[in-house]
């Protein structure tokens, strides 16, 4: 199951979600047995923003018969204090790091990407477009022209692979995938979260959540996912990272039938942390019983 992804040499091809999997606290708890055990190919940070972040108030979390919504609003220590702080611990994980960066303006990107470009312990970078430009008001994951004109600004910035999470709140994730591929980018992530709220049940017509609405995930999304993915792989070559719902062997392997080259597992490691190399393992075998449902090629270079 060893596969290769923008030019990275990977074990097998599950990684987790960003955000999703927190390897400093688990370390913590698990020891260096973690680091023994480690059930990613390739590590995805939570998301990196110029300055710090609170992130929205509580409560966070509703569980869904079909997974869970979030609104977390992506808590973080800012630039500074990740390079100070968290990737050093990160980069003892014994997998590459991808490390996913967000702004609310290109020049705040730019900041970013220039700022990991310079770091041999990253990778890779995604870029996180699902924050409105603030100079436009226009979601730049959501525009073709406005991913475009980030793109334009970040790729001379590293030579790096710049991976792009594409959010499925828009009217064509094809589209915004098209517009990646024109302007540089090594490949995509799909699906984010999708838009949702919980009623509060003491308080009728009010949001349970703190920030109001937050993404919903798990199970409930696996058919968007799979829709999206094959929407998409059917106007790029870029190599894709499909996710949304992933919880067996077969889901994985479902995604890679309708174009993805890596799976990303999110909302299960939450109920098991040790769910992706499970998963891993389960397609494994299957591939190997069946091949002939194998994606047609999951070793794709950058190009």
């Amino acid at each position: 199951m060893t596969v290769e992804f923008c030019g990275l040499r990977l074990a097998h091809p599950i990684v987790n979600g960003s955000g999703t999997f927190d390897a400093i606290a688990a370390r913590r708890v698990f020891g260096d047995a973690l680091l023994e055990q480690f059930p990613f190919a390739a590590f995805v940070s939570k998301t990196v923003t110029l300055e710090p972040r609170q992130g929205n108030p509580p409560p966070r979390l509703w569980e869904l018969p079909g997974g869970m919504i979030n609104s977390i609003g992506l808590p973080n220590k800012g630039l500074d204090g990740y390079l100070a702080d968290d990737l050093p611990q990160l980069a003892e994980l014994p997998v590459p790091l991808i490390v996913n960066v967000m702004g609310s303006t290109r020049e705040d990107v730019a900041r970013l990407v220039s700022a990991f470009a310079e770091r041999d312990e990253v990778a890779a970078l995604e870029l996180n477009v699902s924050c409105p430009n603030v100079k436009t008001g226009l979601i730049m994951g959501a525009d073709p022209v406005e991913l475009a004109g980030l793109l334009d600004a970040v790729r001379p910035l590293t030579d790096k692979p710049l991976i792009v999470k594409l959010t499925p709140n828009c009217a064509s994730p094809a589209d915004v995938a098209a517009a990646a591929e024109a302007h540089g980018a090594d490949a995509v992530s799909l699906i984010n979260t999708l838009r949702g709220m919980a009623v509060d049940p003491h308080r009728p017509g009010e949001s349970w959540l703190g920030g109001g609405t937050g993404g919903v995930s798990g199970p409930a999304v696996r058919a968007i996912a799979l829709s999206q993915v094959r929407e998409v792989r059917a106007r790029v070559a870029l190599p894709i990272v499909g996710m949304g719902g992933v919880q067996t062997g077969r889901h994985a392997s479902d995604l890679n039938t309708v174009g993805s080259d890596l799976v990303a597992v999110g909302t299960e490691s939450f109920r098991d942390p040790l769910a992706a190399a499970r998963i891993a393992a389960e397609a494994a075998a299957l591939n190997k019983a069946f091949p002939a449902n194998a994606a047609p090629s999951i070793a794709v270079m950058r190009h």
